[in-house]
């Protein structure tokens, strides 16, 4: 179960459903299904599905439907059993997820969902609230959780990076997560997305696809997200002994604007490349256009590969080869370490990185 207790701007079924995406050759077997699954088993909404396999009241949905929806969780074993037959809880555990933004970006919303698949069977309530970052709000919030009862408490920030914690963290005696962040003293569990394996992958399907001049369009340097991945992009040529050009390394902002213009200014170089690693996979949609522009074909002129697995990359042609970021994972992971009761202690734990996974479409 999943409640906003903030003024927080839901985010639509467009964000789920990668392995089920028409091209994805990546191997399904390893992953619950999502609510999307469920959907599109069913020929549905996903908030036809929310209605359904939550009992709402008041929303009038034909049995036909209703039956479609139930026996396609029961098919796809949504929540490894169909949460159809969850049993009924009196006086359900409740865990606090803490999070600056959630209007900005999927990352919160996939791990969210990762977060209530990984307490569904339980019927564990997840508390959610959006603080902007403001050091009082988080205060406030962390309060409020904690008198009414919650169990444990995730912290998530929507952009990986080192932080400093509301000082009543520390103060509690329940558990408590660091999602998509961690802090210097490594006094609570954490959990963050490996991004040097992620970007060494991307630059690595690159290469034994049979490209060299390799480019990489970056986001912006302060971004820790940013500066991991073209590690990765570096360690991958390195250990490939193709040596590394400066000049093919662009920045750009994530926005598609940046891919666009950063794309035109290396095709633009007397000799340019035969493959553009994009960090993210709006800069790849603006790449996309530039190359048409410039009269080449993607996937046979020029490779891209992005990263995130936005549902863009499914609408792009040819279909966008990508790196999944792993929050519905990382969602999951927390609740887990929630559940194991641990809590904080200084130097005790050291930040967990989450897998990262390529997704093989048409562009490379």
């Amino acid at each position: 179960m999943l409640m906003v207790i903030n003024d927080v701007q839901r985010q639509g079924e467009n964000l789920e459903g990668t392995w089920m995406a028409r091209g994805t050759k990546a191997n399904p077997s390893n992953r619950k299904a999502t609510m999307t699954d469920v959907a599109r088993a069913a020929g549905c909404s996903q908030a036809t599905v929310s209605f359904v396999l939550n009992n709402a009241v008041g929303v009038k949905i034909s049995e036909e439907t209703r039956q479609k929806v139930i026996q396609a969780a029961r098919a796809l074993k949504y929540g490894e059993a169909s949460p159809i037959e969850r049993p009924a809880i009196d006086s359900p555990r409740s865990f606090g997820f803490v999070v600056d933004q959630m209007s900005t970006s999927p990352e919160t919303v996939n791990a969210l969902e990762g977060a209530r698949q990984g307490s569904w069977e339980e019927g564990i309530v997840i508390l959610t609230s959006q603080t902007m970052g403001i050091r009082s709000m988080e205060d406030s919030v962390v309060r409020m959780m904690s008198r009414s009862g919650v169990s444990g408490i995730i912290y998530m920030t929507i952009f990986t990076r080192q932080v400093s914690l509301p000082a009543i963290l520390y103060e509690l005696n329940i558990p408590v997560v660091l999602l998509n962040c961690y802090t210097d003293d490594n006094h609570f569990p954490s959990v963050v997305p490996n991004d040097l394996e992620g970007g060494r992958r991307a630059t690595r399907e690159l290469i034994v696809n049979g490209r060299r001049r390799i480019a990489t369009i970056t986001g912006e340097p302060f971004m820790q997200a940013s500066l991991d991945r073209l590690r990765g992009y570096r360690l991958a040529l390195e250990e490939a002994r193709i040596a590394h050009d400066p000049g093919l390394t662009l920045e750009g902002n994530w926005s598609p604007t940046s891919g666009y213009e950063a794309a035109r200014r290396l095709l633009a170089r007397e000799v340019r490349p035969d493959a553009i690693f994009c960090q993210n996979d709006k800069m790849a949609s603006g790449c996309f256009e530039a190359i048409r522009e410039a009269g080449l074909k993607i996937g046979e002129d020029i490779a891209v590969i992005g990263y995130d697995d936005d549902e863009i990359c499914r609408h792009l042609r040819p279909q966008l080869s990508t790196i999944i970021l792993p929050h519905r994972e990382m969602g999951a992971w927390a609740v887990n370490e929630l559940r194991r009761g641990r809590t904080g202690k200084r130097g005790a734990y050291d930040p967990h990185f989450a897998s990262v996974t390529y997704v093989e479409r048409n562009s490379i």
